[in-house]
């Protein structure tokens, strides 16, 4: 499965008709955050694929339209924020579809925001608000262990784990009960942005014992190996 991760920043790109050519293998679309609405809306309606996302720390609770209607989130598009949810790959259509019946689903949750470093920004969060936020995931992820041998597969996040891409001023400094999560749940990806990019030589990936960290900004495209669950 191809996957199209976003986050923080409009790519032109991705913001044309080119995206529809260039991106015609995606199989499913996540963000990262701090990215508008219509951005978002843009791209599902081309690509014609399901989309996650999180909300960044700049995030509005509300967005407004050039045609005055107030939205809340991204139409078309599935919020992530403090949820779990399993995405079900489709099977080919007609005898290739008996053949080939679905694939165990992709396991994916979310939590949106960053660390709390002033009192403008809805999606800010301490360190014990952002652990409770993460307790409260923790029965569905249970449940997903019963149900289907694993607890998680993607963890979707604005910010960073801390120490891993993340800086050491307040608004970017990483969430330590992100590690904590890892070790517990132990998610195959962890994928972030909020950490902006502009040198070749800064690291945005890193292996944390079981669970890779990828810093998806601006894009990324990634190949899920759904069989091995992995991610190459």
């Amino acid at each position: 499965m191809k996957i199209l991760a976003i986050s923080d920043e409009v790519v032109e790109t991705l913001y044309s008709p080119r995206v529809r050519q260039q991106f015609r293998d995606v199989e499913l679309i996540i963000g990262c955050g701090d990215l508008p609405f219509y951005y978002l809306e843009y791209i599902v309606t081309m690509l014609d694929v399901p989309l996650y996302y999180v909300p960044g720390n700049h995030d509005k609770v509300e967005q407004y339209l050039s045609d005055g209607r107030i939205i809340h989130q991204a139409e078309g598009c599935e919020r992530l924020d403090a949820r779990a949810a399993a995405h079900w790959v489709a099977a080919a259509p007609g005898a290739a579809a008996a053949a080939n019946p679905p694939a165990a689903p992709l396991l994916l949750a979310g939590l949106g925001g960053s660390m709390r470093y002033n009192n403008e920004g809805v999606h800010q969060y301490t360190e014990s608000e952002m652990s409770a936020r993460l307790l409260r995931l923790a029965p569905g992820l249970l449940a997903n262990r019963l149900r289907h041998g694993r607890c998680l597969d993607i963890l979707v996040t604005h910010a960073p784990p801390r120490g891993i891409h993340d800086d050491s001023d307040l608004a970017h400094t990483g969430f330590r009960s992100f590690l904590t999560f890892m070790d517990f749940f132990r998610p195959r990806l962890l994928l972030h942005g909020h950490s902006h990019v502009y040198r070749a030589d800064t690291p945005t990936r890193t292996r944390y014992k079981d669970t890779q960290v990828l810093n998806v900004y601006p894009f990324r495209l990634i190949d899920w190996d759904a069989e091995a669950g992995h991610a190459r």
